[in-house]
Order: structure tokens, then C-alpha cells, then sequence
């Protein structure tokens, strides 16, 4: 399985997603963290799989429902 970073909310919104170290985009929520993983190869996964599967994700700076920076 790729390892797979999803970094803190930036301040100006969404979090850039690595997957096994090669950032593949900025994502504004686990739609576009979806789609973002099945153009990398990882195409079986969808939300309920991301906010569940324990260790598919390491989330820094909040977890899967956390998309925008600290006010």
C-alpha cells in the first residue's frame, strides 16, 4: 500500500496530498482526496475507507473532516 500524507490546512484553504513522498495536488475535501489517489493507482478506496482505514492515511493538522485552516 502507498503511503499516503495528508498534510495541515493551509492558511489560504485545503491540504497537499502525498502520496509515498510525491505531492499529487491540493485537496479541499475527501472528494478531491479520492480522485487525487485513484490517478495514483490507489482506486479501490472511497470517503467511509479514508475516515476508517486505520493507518491507509497519516493526517497532520486534523483528520479527515478538517479542510480549512484555525481561524
Amino acid at each position: 500500500m502507498a503511503r499516503v500524507i495528508v498534510e495541515a490546512p493551509s492558511t489560504s484553504g485545503g491540504r497537499r496530498v502525498r502520496v509515498d513522498g510525491e505531492s499529487v495536488g491540493l485537496a479541499y475535501g475527501l472528494g478531491d482526496l479520492v480522485e487525487f489517489l485513484r490517478r495514483a493507482g490507489l482506486e479501490d478506496l472511497d470517503d467511509d475507507a479514508l475516515r476508517h482505514g486505520a493507518g491507509l492515511v497519516e493526517w497532520r493538522g486534523g483528520g479527515p473532516d478538517v479542510w480549512a485552516a484555525p481561524a
